[in-house]
């Protein structure tokens, strides 16, 4: 059976002396950490909560955060994180589109979410996990403890635990449902990789809503092992939580890798306790990862390749091919995404769903018992993405003869910065909401910081001057619209219309050839 619950209780079997969460001075042991959901799902249900209701998190790192998971899937819910860097229209449609009815936010959001209370007509509780009071229907999540435990709700197996949403093609964020199997099983397919033992030391920075850092959640919860919090990553805070906290194991994104390895202060840090960091997200510049062997060398580092609709690892490259020694028997893998992890089955696919030739590139497809139940409410973009039973990546890549994946580019045109996944459609959405915007494509192009950054090409109205139309004008305009993260870092005007195929769909792969001419491939 596979029940987040019931590996809650069995991780209080396993270490029950030991700390399942440490946080700003609080501390919770395993032995009494089921008792603690129990008691925080019975002050959900007193909310109204019940099976397949969704809750939603808009909230920085906290052992809070960690607590909600378990809280949720107790009473029966349905978790929906929120992603921290969106607009309020973007938490509108997810708050919206999920049809939440109680939402935890910390101090950080509060006001946020009080000024977009009129827009949500379905939430009737926000839950604080701060110190701030808010106005009218709230509660504190310590006031939830006090409530009488309640029976676990005991979902398993294909009942839907939680909504994780990610960008969409037609510029609207898709909720990809995954079950209770699909969320516990990828941990307990990457943990024999991950080399993950009984009573590990993991720290959480990169941010909790994002699936990545899931896996690394639910490994620790199959350990039994104790989980530290970063609100928000900043190298000096993350190396001296390490040094002092002697952290064993981590997630973080290539951009917080680069950060930390190229911080001046690492050599003031004491980090042999390090002994695994699992990296993915967006595409690691092979610099970066040749000065992290270079300057951590006592740390094991493992790559992750997958997407929020596999509940996310496909396949993994293991710490033995992160080698820059040409002699190794290991070498000449570094650039792959490793291969497949056990029980997921990688292929590589023509238009017609046929395996192409070993070396060829083809459109990356899986199948295993992590992949998605599908899209809420979306069933022809579901069928599409799970045609012949297989779950359709949308990036291109190869299979070389070992059975290593190489990915080369996108088939859906999707940008990954630092860690975000950016849709180029939903930008060129909010773009051709100005009035003086005629034409605009927005692509991704190399950036040494973070793998790819925002780039758009436009074309103003004809009927306007040159300078009518400037970089900063639209960029504060897409600022009013969109997460930060997806706005246009820059932008080139042009006169001339925008190359299209024959069908009339812009060619951007026109528009992205001089920008990554001379790579091996379109991702950076």
């Amino acid at each position: 059976m596979f029940s987040l619950t019931a590996a809650l209780r069995r991780a209080a079997q396993l270490n029950p002396a030991g700390d399942a969460l440490r946080h700003e001075g609080r501390s919770q042991p395993w032995r009494t950490f089921p008792d603690r959901v129990a008691r925080l799902a019975g002050g959900l249900a007193a909310l109204g909560v019940g099976p397949g209701d969704r809750v939603a998190v808009l909230a920085l790192n906290s052992d809070y955060y960690y607590e909600f998971y378990f809280a949720v899937a107790w009473v029966g819910g349905v978790f929906v994180p929120i992603n921290t860097r969106l607009a309020g229209p973007e938490i509108v449609h997810w708050l919206s589109d999920s049809e939440s009815k109680v939402l935890c936010v910390d101090d950080a959001f509060a006001e946020q979410i009080e000024g977009l209370r009129p827009e949500l007509p379905l939430l009737e509780t926000v839950v604080t996990l701060g110190a701030k009071a808010l106005p009218g229907s709230a509660t504190h999540w310590e006031a939830l403890a006090t409530a009488a435990p309640i029976a676990d709700a005991e979902r398993c197996n294909d009942d839907l635990a939680g909504l994780f949403y990610t960008g969409g093609t037609t510029g609207r964020s898709k909720g990809v449902m995954l079950s209770q199997q699909n969320l516990l099983v990828n941990a307990m397919q990457a943990a024999p990789i991950l080399q993950l033992r009984p009573g590990d030391r993991c720290l959480h920075v990169a941010p909790m809503f994002h699936i990545a850092d899931w896996c690394m959640a639910v490994g620790m919860l199959l350990m039994a092992g104790t989980n530290y919090f970063l609100p928000a990553f900043e190298p000096e805070a993350v190396m001296a939580t390490i040094e002092r906290e002697k952290i064993q194991r981590m997630l973080m994104v290539p951009t917080m890798i680069n950060r930390v390895v190229h911080d001046p202060t690492l050599v003031n840090y004491d980090l042999q306790s390090l002994e695994g960091v699992l990296y993915g997200a967006s595409p690691m510049p092979e610099a970066v990862i040749r000065k992290a062997l270079e300057v951590l060398p006592s740390t094991r580092f493992y790559q992750a390749y997958g997407q929020t609709e596999a509940a996310p690892i496909l396949t993994m490259l293991a710490p033995e091919y992160h080698t820059v020694d040409s002699a190794s028997p290991f070498a000449g893998k570094l650039t792959s995404a490793g291969q497949a992890i056990p029980g997921v089955e990688v292929a590589v696919l023509d238009e017609n769903d046929q395996p192409v030739p070993l070396g060829t590139v083809g459109e990356v497809c899986a199948r295993g018992p992590n992949v998605m139940l599908g899209y809420r409410n979306l069933p022809e973009q579901t069928a599409k993405t799970l045609a012949s039973g297989w779950l359709h990546t949308g990036d291109g890549g190869r299979m070389d003869a070992d059975g290593f994946l190489h990915i080369v580019d996108r088939v859906k045109d999707m940008i990954i910065s630092g860690g975000e996944n950016v849709y180029s459609a939903e930008v060129e959405n909010v773009l051709m909401l100005h009035p003086a915007v005629d034409q605009c494509a927005v692509i991704g192009i190399p950036d040494a910081d973070w793998g790819e950054k925002v780039h758009a090409i436009v074309v103003p109205s004809a009927d306007l001057g040159d300078d009518a139309l400037d970089e900063a004008a639209l960029i504060t305009h897409c600022r009013a619209h969109i997460a930060g993260f997806k706005v246009p870092r820059s932008i080139t005007f042009q006169r001339e219309p925008l190359p299209l195929s024959g069908a009339g769909k812009i060619l951007k792969t026109a528009l992205r050839a001089p920008y990554w001419e001379g790579a091996e491939r379109q991702v950076s």
